[in-house]
């Protein structure tokens, strides 16, 4: 079974056409966070989304939302939305199922999440998460599953995701400034097609 792959804060219709020809799993789009410079309105959004292909799963970004916008997330036609932060209350009686990001250094709150039935999965990320920071991967040396989606992010790259794959063995990888252009304008398709090649070695 390969990694998943996750390309995180997509932008543009050119971004999603590089999606689309290297076959990810699942793009994230950055809602309702104007501190990120990967910030997307819904509008936007909804036009990255039909521009991507039906197989690929549509994953919203947020950080503490309101019930309200998790409500417009799933309006909109997202699959998934991936939560840092808190998480409203009633967030169950929406229907989107739920990512929850996790930063190392709040990985005590793991346990309490593992049985929510609206938690589909769980994104574990560095310190800061967005900093394109690693972290050291033995902290997940103990971490019990439960079979829900374990995808890793954190600093990962073309460079360094094989060895993150060999050894946290994560459901899947998650990855945004580690494949942009150099220039930090937009991404590259020649560092996600390495990035891609390159986590599914370590597999």
């Amino acid at each position: 079974m390969n990694v998943k792959i996750k390309i995180c804060g997509i932008t543009s219709g050119q971004e999603a056409a590089y999606l689309n020809e290297n076959s990810v799993d699942f793009a994230g789009m950055v809602l309702f966070f104007p501190k990120s410079r990967r910030n997307i309105d819904i509008p936007k959004a909804k036009n990255i989304m039909s521009a991507l292909n039906s197989s690929i799963k549509k994953v919203a970004v947020v950080v503490s939302p309101t019930l309200h916008q998790v409500e417009e997330i799933y309006a909109a036609g997202f699959d998934y939305v991936q939560i840092h932060g808190d998480i409203p209350q009633g967030i169950q009686d929406v229907g989107i199922p739920v990512l929850k990001a996790f930063n190392v250094s709040d990985m005590e709150q793991y346990e309490q999440y593992r049985d929510c039935s609206y938690i589909a999965g769980y994104v574990l990320d560095a310190q800061t998460p967005g900093s394109g920071q690693t972290f050291d991967w033995s902290l997940l040396d103990n971490l019990p599953r439960d079979g829900k989606l374990l995808l890793l992010a954190g600093g990962l790259t073309p460079e360094n995701v094989e060895e993150a794959v060999r050894y946290v063995h994560p459901d899947g990888v998650d990855v945004s400034s580690g494949v942009e252009n150099d220039n930090k304008a937009g991404k590259s398709e020649e560092k996600i097609k390495r990035f891609i090649e390159n986590a599914r070695k370590g597999k």
